[in-house]
């Protein structure tokens, strides 16, 4: 166990193990485990999300929290007990030293996760998707911590952009006003989360994993002490077309404003409903998105970790 940041910080053996070495490792967040899927299929998900970071190179830290420690790589049993306890609650930034203080569980979102993995020095971060710029955020001041989060934390992001419910103009709007660098990996377009493109072009297309780490070492070295955004499309088996999560967008705000559903419960009302209206469609393509941005993930990790070891490492 490490408190060189005055926050417990204990390691798995392999995670520790990687970052002595300089082995690429890459943080996931574990509300997935806790918040999506029921017990033992959230278990087996996170597994496999693993499964897909060591796929692409790296080694995998799922993030948690427990008895005032940041836990920097879940075992197979903390897996599993995460999964099977119900109640755990989803931990934010804005709520991890009030957890941390009093010594419970939580379950990390990307924003939290983000401030574990700089805390233990690891560079990289990989989700399914990021929160936004919420539909309506100029009356109603709704942004994601996320976007805050991406500010202060010197990690790289590795996900398939923001899903459709939100205001996707808005949001790259704000990370541009941010200054925060935006890089979409072999793809010309910011991807919707499920679905290939959002329709916005990415203001930087890179397709070599090297390139892509000497862009995240040449912003920090510019002084920065923010994150790097990188952006995976689904893979194109796996996409949902965009005009039918639009209509089904469409369809699920008129019947949000019918229920009279607003504030924190839009988000799982609306992508239910879009579920719905899609025969299960999006439910799958999300499932497979957490797999594919989680491999993609491990592979540009593993080029960061080999651009930091330098020409005699390699």
């Amino acid at each position: 166990m490490s408190t060189q940041s005055g926050i417990p910080l204990v390691y798995s053996d392999e995670v520790a193990d990687a970052l002595h070495a300089g082995d690429p490792v890459v943080a996931l967040e574990s509300n997935v485990i806790t918040h999506g899927l029921p017990y033992p299929d959230n278990a087996a998900t996170a597994r496999k999300v693993e499964a897909a970071v060591r796929a692409g190179g790296a080694v995998p830290a799922t993030i948690g929290v427990d008895g005032g420690r940041l836990l920097i790589g879940l075992s197979d049993e903390d897996i599993e007990r995460f999964a099977s306890t119900p109640g755990i609650p989803k931990v934010s930034s804005r709520d991890l030293p009030v957890v941390l203080a009093r010594g419970g569980k939580g379950a990390t979102t990307v924003a939290s996760s983000l401030v574990a993995a700089e805390l233990a020095g690891i560079p990289f971060f990989a989700s399914a998707g990021i929160g936004g710029v919420h539909r309506g955020a100029e009356t109603s001041m709704d942004v994601s911590s996320d976007l805050v989060q991406f500010t202060r934390s010197k990690v790289a992001v590795v996900c398939a952009g923001a899903k459709n419910i939100l205001d996707l103009g808005l949001t790259l709007e704000y990370l541009e006003t941010q200054c925060v660098p935006l890089l979409s990996y072999r793809s010309d377009d910011f991807p919707a989360f499920y679905c290939e493109s959002s329709g916005f072009r990415s203001p930087h297309r890179i397709d070599d994993p090297q390139v892509v780490a000497r862009v995240v070492e040449a912003h920090w070295a510019t002084g920065a002490n923010s994150g790097v955004v990188i952006t995976t499309p689904p893979r194109p088996e796996d996409a949902v077309d965009s005009a039918v999560a639009e209509a089904a967008l469409g369809e699920a705000l008129k019947a949000a404003e019918r229920d009279g559903v607003t504030g924190n419960a839009i988000t799982k009302y609306l992508m239910r409903a879009i579920d719905r209206t899609t025969g299960g469609r999006t439910s799958q393509a999300n499932m497979a998105v957490l797999i594919s941005t989680a491999e993609t993930g491990g592979r540009l990790a593993a080029a960061h970790a080999e651009l930091r070891r330098g020409p005699a490492a390699s």
